[in-house]
């Protein structure tokens, strides 16, 4: 069967605009041969993540769900040397935590790249204790999408104002459009955008936000993007 033009199309663009990068290459064949699922984000996608990092001169980010440490590559990348730059990666698979490291680590960034093991919601507030709020520039959401709407409220807390949240696989095949969807990623999903739709109320912080539709290597989907005004406080 002949690829979709947009596969063909995001082989073109990687091929002129990522080219041959024999560390993310090694990442993603470890990822495979030691059984993890084939969900990393494109190359395209994980060059506009570095990209992203270093227009905003990003020094602290965190990501929640790190599979094979992919995508915490292209972003480890992005920043300065630690123990300024710095990237907190959380992940509940030990097994995907262990290959994460691995990769990690011939990539060369375990200094400036922490996997921490254990559920989401269980390490985000403790990061909130330990770390302070609106510890982190950039956050990058690309776990388990029913509890999407939490870590993004944990997001909120946890990034400064003036920074930047971004949610993978937000269209699911356009099927977030579908209100009647039993699908728990579908209606964690919808259950995102109403709560990024809405500031959650005084003395939480509140974004502006928009969503893109993509096609490419991952099929069609898409991202959301927050950028942290601030407070919101009763006038």
């Amino acid at each position: 069967m002949d690829k979709p033009r947009w596969e063909e199309v995001d082989d073109y663009l990687e091929g002129l605009l990522v080219g041959e990068d024999d560390v993310l290459a090694c990442t993603l064949r470890a990822s495979s041969e030691a059984g993890l699922p084939a969900i990393s984000v494109s190359p395209l996608q994980g060059k506009f993540l570095h990209l992203l990092a270093r227009l905003m001169g990003a020094r602290r980010v965190l990501e929640i769900g790190s599979l094979g440490g992919y995508s915490a590559i292209w972003l480890g990348r992005a920043l300065p040397p630690p123990p300024e730059g710095k990237l907190v990666s959380l992940e509940v698979n030990h097994h995907h935590a262990a290959v994460a490291r691995a990769n990690i680590a011939n990539a060369g960034l375990s200094g400036t790249v922490d996997v921490v093991i254990g559920p989401a919601l269980e390490t985000l507030p403790r990061l909130a204790r330990e770390l302070g709020p609106a510890s982190f520039d950039l956050v990058f959401i690309d776990a388990d999408k029913p509890n999407n709407p939490a870590y993004y409220r944990w997001a909120l807390q946890l990034t400064r104002p003036g920074g930047v949240i971004i949610v993978d696989n937000v269209v699911r095949d356009g099927r977030v459009a579908d209100a009647e969807s039993s699908d728990p990623s579908v209606v964690g999903t919808r259950e995102l955008f109403e709560t990024m739709a809405h500031a959650p109320g005084q003395d939480v912080p509140v974004a502006t936000v928009t969503a893109l539709q993509t096609v490419g290597l991952k099929g069609y989907d898409g991202f959301a993007m927050a950028v942290v005004e601030g407070t919101s406080r009763p006038g």
